[in-house]
Parts: structure tokens; sequence; C-alpha cells
């Protein structure tokens, strides 16, 4: 006990040195930018600077990725209440509410609604994070190559299928990665796999370019087939930003609600803030006293939504950190930057890492604290971003998609291995399967196939050894529960959606257009 309290003291002391509380204060603005601009999203965003952060500390390069996310989180609602555009799916169910109070001259008790709802939910995920995730490292000690099969195994059945409306289509992204996952030397003979002469796959795809060209590039080609048009003009914000002592203390029963059902979205692997910003909203709607006010401006609403979608980000980080298995495709993106740091997620970030897994964690704490100010200061001014045309946008994204991709090895086979998977994850897309299932097949698929084979090896080849501990047989069970989840997900989904979509009921007559 003392020996945690001590790391958690020398974290803080690390997490605020003026290198990283500057990475932060960056981090946090860059991700609000990218979280406000509608068509971007907090995974792209995460993709793009992860090469960026490959000259820091590790502890750092990981706060920067962090900022980057709560950002970009809470970003997606400034676009939501002011022009009824979600920057990102996070915050669908805030533009409900939001956009209704905009219409009213209330834009400014919106985005404080939301700035402090997302600051409350993020903070207090952070309870669960440093006290849930070195229970769940504990117990992964215990695990041999078996087990770690197994969990390889489950962490590709629980992702593949969430993000994609058809079960089969996520398994086959997921299949798709594993082959993928084959080019390169094999890890135990040494025995050069699907490389066509090519030197530089030696250690595999490139999991950095492959996560640049799935996530942003695709997001690029994806703009650049729409329309190029100038987004729709954001409102004024002319009243002030603020809430009342009494507005402030009706909220906080549905800032808790939102935490815990935040939390427990994000520790259940492949969830994610979508899922939760729903599930948020039609709680507080069930537990309001003025059921009425919903779907005609209420800051319930608002703050049901956003601490739920901001809660996700630290449980979502438990199951990443000491198993390996990404809570949605952002901390997936987080997983790769932690291998290409040469980490392993799991025990050893508790034990042989913990200064800097601990500094990570304060460095995630006091990101809530600048999200809070950052957002308040500056909610105005992130407004007019939300208005950048996509003329403007293409071309930005693009050049650093390749300047990123380049600055790995300074090799352009890398960029152009970017653009191979940027055309791979826009056809994806175009075909509702799951990048995110793919990304982690590169990443589990060698931990899986390691893992196995090692085990067989062992065992001289017998295949019970695969079945051989309770572990295994509750990795077994996770794995079923993995192929089914989707459907239970997507069923819940559904009906919070259809929940929301009910109380937002204003006539397209009533919609007046905001003022300029």
């Amino acid at each position: 006990m003392l020996d945690t309290l001590s790391l958690m003291g020398a974290g803080f002391l690390n997490a605020l040195t003026p290198i990283n509380l500057l990475m932060m204060a960056g981090g946090v603005a860059l991700g609000i930018v990218i979280g406000c601009m509608p068509g971007l999203s907090a995974a792209m965003g995460v993709a793009l600077m992860l090469p960026m952060t490959f000259t820091m500390e590790p502890e750092t390069g990981l706060i920067v990725l962090g900022a980057i996310y709560c950002g970009a989180i809470f970003g997606g609602s400034i676009s939501a209440i002011l022009i009824h555009t979600p920057g990102t799916p996070a915050s669908a169910a805030t533009a409900i509410e939001g956009y209704q109070m905009t219409l009213k001259g209330q834009a400014g008790k919106a985005l404080f609604t939301a700035c402090w709802s997302s600051f409350w939910g993020g903070l207090l995920s952070c309870i669960s994070l440093y006290f849930f995730a070195p229970l769940l490292a504990q117990l992964a000690l215990k695990f041999m190559s078996a087990e770690y099969f197994w969990l390889s195994i489950f962490g590709l059945t629980i992702i593949a299928g969430v993000s994609s409306k058809s079960l089969v289509k996520g398994l086959i992204s997921g299949a798709f990665g594993l082959m993928l996952s084959t080019i390169g030397l094999d890890p135990i003979t040494g025995v050069k796999r699907f490389m066509f002469g090519q030197s530089f796959l030696a250690e595999g795809v490139n999991t950095t370019c492959a996560l640049i060209g799935l996530f942003s590039m695709s997001q690029v080609f994806i703009l650049a087939e729409k329309k190029i048009v100038q987004r729709a003009k954001a409102a004024k914000v002319s009243d002030k930003m603020s809430l009342t002592k009494e507005e402030r203390k009706i909220l906080w029963p549905t800032i808790i609600r939102s935490w815990i059902i935040g939390n427990l979205t994000g520790i259940l692997p492949g969830a994610g803030a979508s899922i939760a910003c729903f599930v948020g909203y039609n709680t507080a709607k069930q537990f309001s006293k003025h059921k009425e006010d919903f779907g005609h401006g209420t800051i319930e609403g608002v703050a049901g939504s956003e601490a739920a979608n901001n809660a996700v980000t630290g449980g979502s980080l438990i199951p990443t950190l000491t198993l390996g298995i990404p809570g949605e495709s952002v901390t997936a993106v987080l997983m790769g930057g932690l291998i290409i740091q040469g980490l392993t997620p799991g025990p050893e970030l508790f034990t042989k890492y913990a200064p800097m897994t601990y500094t990570f964690f304060a460095g995630f704490v006091l990101v809530q604290f600048f999200m809070l100010a950052i957002g308040l200061l500056g909610c105005k001014g992130f407004a007019h971003i939300s208005r950048l045309s996509d003329a403007i946008l293409i071309p930005c994204v693009t050049v650093l998609c390749v300047v990123g991709s380049y600055a790995i090895h300074r090799n352009i086979l890398d960029v152009v291995v970017m653009l191979i998977f940027g055309v791979i994850g826009y056809l994806m897309r175009k075909f509702d399967l799951n990048t995110a299932a793919v990304v982690l097949a590169l990443i589990l698929g060698p931990i899986g196939e390691k893992g196995l084979r090692n085990a067989l090896r062992v065992s001289q080849g017998s295949i019970g050894v695969l079945f051989s501990s309770v572990v295994d047989w509750v990795l077994i069970i996770l794995c079923v529960v993995g192929v089914l989840s989707p459907l239970l997900m997507n069923k819940l989904e559904k009906k919070s959606q259809a929940a929301a979509d009910a109380n937002d009921t204003v006539e397209k007559s009533g919609d007046a257009p905001a003022a300029d």
C-alpha cells in the first residue's frame, strides 16, 4: 500500500514538470480542435500525432496522446451545440438538447454545462483507473503462454463485432488483420513470410503507418469524394458561460450516474463513448423531475451525455494497459503507441515500468483540469474552427499523414504503406468493415501466435495444454461472450438512441437558423 502511495506521489511530481504541463495544454487544445471539426475523430487525431511522440520520453508521449483523446471527446460537443452537427459520434446525444438551448439563446450555458460535465466525468473516471488497473495487472501475472493465446483471441472477438453493424463483417475484419500480421519473419524459426522480396517488411507491417492510413488517410478519401462545402455558421454565444449554484446542484446526481455508466461502458472492451452518450442521456431523462423539458433544451440532457462519454476515457484505459485489450478504437491506437515505445501492455507496466505508468496516470488527472480551463476560455474561438471548409481540411490532413509516416524511419516506403492502408481503410469503411479490428489484429496477432506455438512446444504438441487451467476456461467463455456481445450492444444502442430521438421532436419550422 505504501509503495503504491509513493508511486502515486512520485507520478504527480514527474507529471508536474514544465515540459509535461506544456504538452498537456497543447494536447488538449489540439484535441478540442480535432473534435469540434465534423468529420474528424479522436482516433484519427491520436493516430496523426503518434509519430510526433517518438522522440519524447514514453510518459510524455502517452500524456500527449491521452490529452488529445480527452480533448477530442469534449470538442465534439462544441459543434454539436452550436451547429447541430456532432464533431465526433460520442457527442451525438449532446446535439439533441444542446442545439435547442442554442436556439433559445442559451448557447453559453450549454457550452459551460458540456465542459463542466466533461471535466467531472473524466476526473471521476481516474478513480477506477488508479484502483482497478493494478488489481487486474496482478491477475495478469498468472498468465502463461496458453492464457496469452486465449487473451488475444478474446481481444479480437470482443472488438471485431462491436463497431460493425454486422457480426460477420466484424469477424472478417479481424481475420483480415490476422492475415496481415503474419507478414515478416517467423517469430520462432525466422523463415520469411509474405515479404515479396522487400527487406523492410522483415519486422512486419509498420503499425504506425497502418494506423495513420486506416484512420486518417481513409478519412481524407471519404471527405474528398464528397462535395467541398462550407460548413454551417456557428451561432454566436451571446449569454454568459456559467451555471447558478442551484443548477450545479441539480446536475450532480446526473453527473454521478453518467460517470458510473461511462466508466462501466469503457471497461467493457469494444463498447465505446458513442454508446455511453446515449445511455447517459436516456438515464438522465428517466431520473429527471422535469421530463417534459427534454427535447426542448435542458442542461440535464447535455450533462448526462457529456459526463458519460468522458467517463469512458479512464475506463477504457484499464483493459488496454493491463490486458492489452483496447476499450475502443482510440485506445487501440494508444496501445500501438505503447508497443512502438517498446512497452508491452500487462503486469510489467505496474512493476518494471511502474514510475512511467503512474506518471501517465497523474498526467491523465491533470489533463482534465486543462480541459476545463481551455474549454471555458476558448469555446468561442473553437466554435469558428468548426466552420472550416473541407477544401482546407483535406490538404492539411494529407500533409500530416505523409510527413508523419515519413518521419518514422525517414523512408519513403513507409509513406507507400500508409497510402496502401489508406485505400484499404477507405474501402473497408465503404463496406462497413471494422478498421479498429484490423489494427488490433496487427498488434494481438503476433502475441497470440507466439503464445500458441510456445504452449504447444512445451507440451510437445498436446492441444490439451490450451484447456489445462481455470483461467483458460474463463477466457474461453469470455471469447464466446465476446462473439455474442455485439448483438447485445447494438440492441442497447438502438434502444437508447430511439429513446433519445423520441425527445428530439421539435418541428422543423421551429428550428430557426442560428444568428450570425
